[in-house]
């Protein structure tokens, strides 16, 4: 019998014209220390966080729950205190050094093809676990896995192509998209999600469960009608 997937909670930051970060060098900071606080809380109730290898690259993110209480609060419920750490490449083009790889009491699961798992296990040495998917790595697969290893809910934080592969394969339970009141204006900076078919279209809409102001942001949270 199959496992069941996990279910996955998609968490995101826009500015008002649909852009995730702007073209500069440092990232962009698009919501508030109320909103950073929420997403922390977020973070304690999951069992895994996922972004892809561009964003480990671009915004060099730690990925971890940063309030000490609550990861006292995941010990006390049974859980490792920080959530899985999970990213998904096709060039092993990552640094060991990273931010990602450098919280010693988490977990770190690597994704990547068939082709690559040599030169992804040989770049990354003992700093995280290297699972080959095939000739190519799904979302679905990469669930698939993950349900193996017992997690059960999952948030995935960025950016622009993960938020595509996994919404066009109508794998996202629920979206949370926060909208910060700036525009950035770059036609060439990295968008919410790229071009893709989505089963989520003008025929078939999403039911809005929550609004909410957070500081100067507004929270919309999505779940799809199956």
């Amino acid at each position: 019998m199959a496992e069941r997937l996990p279910f996955v909670l998609l968490s995101v930051a826009v500015s008002l014209d649909g852009y995730i970060d702007d073209n500069h060098p440092e990232r962009l900071r698009l919501s508030n220390l109320a909103d950073f606080d929420r997403v922390d809380e977020e973070r304690k109730g999951v069992d895994a966080i996922l972004i892809g290898a561009n964003t480990v690259r671009r915004d060099n993110p730690r990925l971890v729950v940063k309030s000490e209480e609550r990861r006292a609060q995941r010990v006390a419920a049974g859980k490792p205190a920080y959530p899985i750490k999970v990213t998904i490449t096709a060039s092993g083009d990552l640094d060991p050094g990273s931010k990602f790889f450098g919280t010693v009491d988490a977990e770190k699961i690597v994704y990547t093809t068939d082709a690559a798992e040599a030169t992804v296990k040989e770049r990354l040495g003992n700093v995280a676990t290297v699972v080959a998917l095939g000739e190519t790595v799904t979302p679905a697969a990469v669930l698939e896995d993950l349900a193996a290893r017992g997690v059960e809910r999952i948030m995935v934080e960025g950016g622009g192509h993960i938020h595509t592969v996994f919404l066009t394969a109508d794998l996202v339970d629920e979206l949370q998209i926060v909208f910060a009141p700036i525009f950035v204006g770059q036609n060439s900076a990295p968008r919410f999600v790229h071009d893709g078919v989505f089963p989520q279209d003008f025929r078939n809409r999403m039911n809005l469960i929550e609004t909410r102001a957070v500081g100067d942001c507004a929270l919309l949270r999505y779940r799809p009608i199956r």
